[in-house]
């Protein structure tokens, strides 16, 4: 997907001084806008920095959401843990995190669950992003989620950029589930495969995957998010609290407890 590019300014929380930027997207980090920014915290040690900012953990609204957060293991694009996951935990804003048990609710009654693979995310991760997309090609990553773009072209094309929307609460990677048992429904490609076959309307992929995506897309739709046609898994809360801040605190639930 295609992101703004932007500089990185050191704070925990600057307000906008001015309207963003129109945004646009990008497979690896999001959706992005420009105008306002919060990264690197100087100051460390302070007592639920997301609950200050009204997050919450998503298991404390609805635990019947799977969660596999995937940058907080190694089984992603950059193979490790990235930088700022220090739990494998989804944390969102509590309209988002309300939003999306709506959309389970309605889910489940038609014998579908969610599962999500990423939520908040720190500016410290993406900036992660930003280096790996200059490091050399590991070639198992590269066959899994890059295998028809050249790695020198993430940062160009606008798959890896500088800003991500789920920076600021309210945007999800997520995909749809069997609620018995967990096994994922085939949506067509894995998540965070960079390339058009991971758009949502791509033809590349089987009819059923298809539907599956338009279920999705229809459901959390009715919830509230809207869909970032480049990436399936991709939506954000329409009337997201913080369209103009980037938080940058880690992700642990530590964070939004008192």
């Amino acid at each position: 997907m295609r992101m703004v590019v932007v500089a990185v300014l050191v704070a925990l929380v600057v307000p906008s001084s001015g309207p963003a930027a129109p945004a646009t997207g990008s497979a690896a980090t999001g959706s992005a806008a420009s105008g306002s920014a919060a990264t690197r915290s100087s100051a460390t040690g302070s007592a639920g920095p997301g609950r200050d900012a009204g997050f919450v953990a998503l298991r404390d609204v609805d635990p019947g959401i799977a969660e596999d957060v995937r940058y907080a293991g190694t089984r992603n694009f950059t193979g490790g843990v990235v930088d700022g996951y220090a739990e494998p935990v989804c944390l969102l804003t509590r309209p988002a995190a309300r939003a999306l048990r709506r959309a389970q609710r309605d889910l489940l009654r038609r014998g579908y669950g969610l599962k999500v693979y990423d939520c908040y995310r720190p500016q410290r991760a993406v900036d992660r992003f930003v280096r790996w997309a200059a490091e050399p090609d590991d070639p198992a990553a590269k066959a899994e989620f890059y295998p028809d773009v050249d790695k020198g072209r993430l940062i160009p094309e606008g798959y890896i950029a500088e800003r991500s929307g789920h920076s600021r609460g309210a945007t999800v990677d997520v995909t749809l589930v069997w609620p018995v048992g967990g096994r994922e429904v085939d949506m067509g490609t894995p998540f965070d495969f960079f390339g058009p076959p991971s758009h949502t309307d791509s033809g590349a992929v089987s009819e059923a995957a298809r539907a599956n995506r338009r279920l999705l897309r229809g459901v959390l739709g009715g919830a509230g998010f809207v869909n970032l046609r480049e990436e399936w898994w991709h939506f954000t809360l329409r009337s997201e609290p913080f369209p103009d801040t980037y938080f940058d605190f880690p992700v642990s639930v530590a964070s939004v407890r008192p």
